[in-house]
């Protein structure tokens, strides 16, 4: 990482949170606040404006991934990575519409948390080879159970096609080139997308894209 990144780190463990916190500060990485909850994260990001906040959605009133809707209410350019040991399918799709721009597991090596780190600190969202198996093996809800996710409504092809290229980081403009469409064309698919997909932003499109392996096809 060329620039020193400003990060909030979120995790209800202490012994978790500042291990990662001096983790983070070694490379390249600036931790200008560890905190044990959602609303003392708010807080911090309020007054401190980070670039990333990494949080764990199972702290203390942070299990509810709403937190991360107000996260980005606040900052709409605040990148958002959860590390956590947590990866049911429902609690995926709903950081996802909510705004989280990466999903890691604790479980995961160090290599692939700083490639979510670099990824989403450049506009990429990031979903590790963990969590885009479980989500593709269970299509974020279509396996059995009483507490299953309703599924979104069916893409179009046309709109696989622009959530593709969206979740491969082209602008609006780029996509109409590419598709030989109009500019105000793309922005009705993008539109659609993300109503079909209950998605507040691109960056939700283009994780959503990645995690249920879109961009595999």
């Amino acid at each position: 990482m060329r620039h020193r990144i400003s990060v909030i780190v979120v995790d209800s463990d202490n012994l978790m949170r500042h291990g990662l916190a001096a983790l983070l500060d070694r490379e390249a990485c600036e931790v200008i606040a560890t905190v044990a909850s959602g609303s003392q994260a708010l807080e911090a990001a309020r007054s401190q404006c980070p670039d990333l906040v990494v949080i764990d959605l199972s702290a203390p009133a942070a299990s509810d991934p709403g937190i991360i809707a107000k996260l980005k209410e606040h900052s709409p350019n605040l990148r958002v990575l959860v590390l956590t040991f947590l990866k049911e399918g429902r609690l995926i799709q709903n950081a996802l519409r909510a705004g989280a721009d990466g999903y890691v597991l604790k479980s995961d090596t160090r290599v692939e948390f700083f490639n979510a780190i670099r990824s989403i600190v450049g506009g990429r969202p990031y979903f590790s080879a963990a969590i885009r198996d479980q989500t593709r093996a269970r299509s974020l809800g279509t396996a059995g159970g009483k507490n299953r996710p309703v599924m979104p409504e069916p893409l179009s092809q046309r709109q696989q096609q622009v959530m593709r290229l969206i979740a491969e980081g082209y602008r609006t403009r780029e996509i109409a080139q590419r598709l030989s469409l109009s500019h105000k064309t793309v922005e009705k698919h993008r539109a659609n997308i993300m109503r079909k997909l209950s998605l507040r932003t691109a960056a939700g499109v283009a994780a959503y894209a990645i995690a249920n392996g879109y961009l595999d096809r």
